[in-house]
């Protein structure tokens, strides 16, 4: 398997037991410190959160690509107070995800190298997005989404999630988008390696936002043909995308709303990360709209991360996202690969297969449930 910047990802199974490992040592950690410790530690993860967000507001770590600085010689670059800018990143320092050399100064570490504009993973967006303003008002709405089971977005800034960054806020959705963007180039390349698309003529990615999987897909597959199902409002980055990588010959745009229908005749559908942002029975009805669009033979592919059947994951990201998820939307969940089933049964559909990828996300191999035919009286 190879990650988005061509090294090597170890797989799957070589993946769980490393992150089994640090979650031993997390817990363990954990109780070589009095309680009182762990909690105050582990609160402070507000204050690294917003602190990476302004590292990366200020662009530090493009800063420090051509090699180490001071901290004044980086506030005269950042347009920043000298002293407190040095207390910033020596706190990030402390925290490893910044370097700092023998005689003071600040360089990038492996951490904060990822947080340069230029890196083939940068993850920058996705720490904007999780530090944005509008984002942390909905977060202090999480008390309200617990107590009520209701989206905080709506309690915080009056709309539903979508409709607010579609619609309300368009620099908030600008950040929304290129994160996941961001996120998805990352993902693409395992996903593209971890199933077999060589069968695969005309493909839909339904909700495919802005084109990062679809077009990593017709790249490596000069043959097939692609479908981008999305918002009008995603087209203009989609067809940048895509014209990065040479395949907007191949692929056709699309604008629609899949609670209404999706476009025919593909043999294979994708819906990455668009279930979990949706309640059961609006999920049945996205999984209904592919099936009623799918000719004999025809397959989907839910790709998601899948929550332990027994609530105990080793790794703590899936609970988070599933928080996430509620905090945002009121609807959305991460789900169990039961839970999942029970979806796809009611909306038609039976898994096939479960392929776990190097990155701990689930390609579900979704295919038509067969009806049983009875014999004559």
């Amino acid at each position: 398997m190879w990650d988005g910047s061509g090294v090597r990802a170890p797989p799957a199974w070589i993946v769980r037991p490393a992150l089994a490992v640090r979650g031993a040592m997390g817990w363990a950690h954990a109780h070589m410190a009095p309680p009182f410790a762990v909690v105050v530690e582990r609160t402070n993860a507000m204050i690294e959160a917003k602190a990476l967000a302004v590292l990366v507001e200020l662009r530090i770590a493009d800063h420090l690509h051509g090699g180490p600085r001071s901290a004044r010689e980086l506030a005269e670059l950042a347009g920043a107070d000298a002293d407190a800018l040095d207390r910033l990143l020596a706190y990030l320092v402390s925290c490893g995800h910044l370097g700092r050399t023998k005689d003071g100064r600040y360089e990038n570490n492996a951490v904060s190298d990822v947080l340069r504009t230029d890196h083939p993973e940068s993850v920058r967006e996705w720490v904007r997005f999780i530090g944005a303003g509008w984002q942390w008002e909905i977060w202090n709405q999480l008390h309200h989404s617990v107590m009520t089971g209701e989206s905080g977005t709506v309690a915080a800034h009056g709309k539903p999630y979508f409709e607010y960054v579609n619609h309300v806020n368009l620099e908030a959705g600008a950040t929304f988008n290129r994160a996941l963007a961001q996120l998805g180039s990352i993902m693409a390349p395992l996903i593209v390696d971890g199933y077999d698309f060589s069968r695969a003529g005309r493909l839909c990615d339904v909700g495919g936002g802005s084109g990062t999987l679809l077009a990593e897909l017709l790249h490596r597959h000069p043959a097939a043909r692609g479908v981008l199902f999305e918002l009008d409002a995603l087209h203009d980055v989609a067809r940048n995308t895509l014209a990065a990588r040479g395949v907007t010959d191949r692929c056709e745009l699309v604008a629609g709303d899949f609670f209404e229908s999706v476009p025919d005749g593909c043999d294979l559908y994708i819906l990455q990360a668009v279930i979990h942002d949706w309640d059961d029975e609006r999920s049945v009805t996205i999984l209904s709209n592919v099936h009623r669009a799918m000719h004999p033979g025809a397959r989907l592919l839910v790709i998601e991360s899948v929550l332990d059947a027994d609530g105990r994951e080793k790794e703590k990201l899936t609970r988070g996202f599933d928080l996430l998820m509620l905090v945002l939307t009121g609807a959305g969940r991460e789900r169990t690969l039961a839970q999942f089933e029970t979806l796809f049964a009611r909306a038609g559909l039976r898994l096939e297969r479960d392929i776990t990828l190097p990155s701990l996300l689930h390609v579900l191999d979704v295919r038509v449930r067969e009806v049983p035919t009875t014999g004559p009286g």
